[in-house]
């Protein structure tokens, strides 16, 4: 079978997405739990408030210079396998695949897991199914979302676009009541600030930098839908004004934190949206907080379902032995097999209680993996321009090449910093387990890439 060849007539998908479908659908994909958890480990490695907001606002900068290359890529080469497609013409088959089977093994499957649970722990705040309320609502929201995604794209983005509205109100509620409805936490005592000894700014901000950027992650799964966009360019606004977006709610969303608790209270907070609303709706916050973090955990839960299952779709038509998961629905317009495939894979994560434990958990087994294919797409983009130069781009990256090699060596410094994080202390089964999927993956890829 040729790798290159475009899919088959009856399985292709169609041009129906819209701008501001794809806007939502990245937005929907960036803006997660995040946003409601990991400002406080930003805060604990920043020294001061101008490093907490400098780290967010640099982790904007790198993930919109990222979406710049990523742009060039999807306007260049629409295609439902995006990442993977891109490795795929780039480097071979024999990468991508790795890619590929790393996204349906782990990345995409054990991110629906850890929403599923993020959403079913705070519906549980607001209404308790019995002594496994967390699993059964994670279970209900994956067969739920799954079950409309099944029913057609249009239904899809629909529902994408509601609950997207839906969680960006909610993060907007929690920047009114935190600079506007509450007494601003007061400055630290002088001597206090004239005694504390300094922290090394310079180590912990490259930490704090990777938390950031995780926040931000997702944007560029927006290239798996850059082959059912009614116009290619639209993935170039559609990521330039998610990014912008997000960036600046983010900001205002962090500065309502520190306004309301100070960096030190943001710091030694494990709730930092709840405890910020609870300061001024008492125990009625932590009701609202709840449905707003729900809203927002359904939101990325229904946008990793449409992108992942594309990924999907995409090894299933180019690899035989996964043939059965690159099937097209023509009347719903979706790749059915793989939706299906990946609901059951995520649900027996969610049974099995995989990465139920901790945000973090999930945070250290994905970084070094997602550094790591995240530097070869940069590096794609160069081998891409030389492979093949008489490839239409719509869009060219700007300030070529030094814009994609500020992406290409700030991923290479993220996967070093992440595989120092990850390989420490309690940390190292975490990054051994992750290799050892890969590993797996690569052991098919040889037994079975001929198949």
């Amino acid at each position: 079978m040729n790798p290159s060849a475009p899919p088959r007539a009856e399985a292709a998908p169609k041009r129906i997405l819209s701008t501001f479908d794809a806007v939502m659908i990245i937005t929907g994909l960036v803006i997660g739990a995040g946003i409601f958890r990991l400002p406080s480990l930003v805060a604990g490695n920043s020294s001061s408030e101008p490093v907490f907001y400098g780290v967010w606002i640099v982790g904007g900068v790198i993930s919109l210079i990222g979406a710049l290359c990523y742009a060039e890529l999807a306007t260049a080469y629409p295609n439902a396998g995006g990442d993977y497609y891109f490795l795929q013409r780039a480097f071979g088959r024999g990468l991508s695949f790795l890619f590929a089977w790393a996204r349906i093994a782990v990345i995409t499957t054990g991110s629906m897991a850890v929403l599923a649970y993020t959403f079913g722990d705070y519906a549980s705040n607001l209404v308790r199914l019995g002594n496994h309320s967390s699993t059964l609502w994670g279970v209900l929201a994956v067969v739920a979302l799954t079950t409309v995604n099944l029913a057609g794209i249009r239904e899809t983005k629909r529902t994408q676009n509601v609950l997207t509205v839906l969680e960006v109100a909610g993060l907007v509620a929690v920047v009114v009541t935190g600079i506007l409805l509450i007494i601003p936490a007061p400055a630290p005592a002088a001597t206090a600030v004239a005694n504390a000894e300094p922290r090394p700014w310079m180590a912990a901000a490259p930490t704090a930098l990777l938390f950031v950027l995780f926040t931000f992650g997702g944007w560029n799964e927006g290239a798996y839908i850059s082959a059912e966009l009614k116009q290619r360019r639209s993935m170039v606004a559609a990521l330039a004004i998610s990014l912008a977006g997000v960036t600046f709610l983010y900001l205002l969303v962090n500065f309502a934190y520190v306004r309301s608790l100070g960096l030190e209270g943001v710091a030694k907070s494990q709730t930092v949206a709840a405890d910020v609303l609870k300061l001024r709706f008492g125990d009625a916050g932590a009701k609202i907080i709840s449905f707003i973090i729900a809203v927002s955990a359904l939101t990325s839960i229904n946008a990793t379902i449409i992108v992942g299952a594309r990924s999907n779709y995409a090894l299933g038509r180019d690899w035989s032995i996964f043939r059965w998961l690159g099937h097209w629905h023509a009347t719903s317009d979706a790749p059915r097999n793989a939706l299906v495939v990946q609901a059951l894979v995520a649900l027996a994560l969610i049974v099995a209680g995989a990465f139920a434990a901790k945000i973090e958990t999930m945070v250290d087994y994905t970084m070094p993996v997602f550094w790591f294919f995240f530097m070869l797409v940069g590096i794609g983009l160069f081998v891409l321009r030389r492979k093949e130069p008489a490839t239409p781009r719509p869009f060219k990256v700007p300030l070529y090449p030094v814009t994609p090699l500020i992406f290409v060596a700030t991923c290479a410094y993220l996967l070093y910093r992440s595989l120092a994080y990850v390989t420490t202390g309690a940390f190292v089964g975490v990054a051994v387990l992750g290799v050892g999927v890969l590993l797996l993956g690569a052991g098919l890829a040889s037994q079975k890439g001929r198949a």
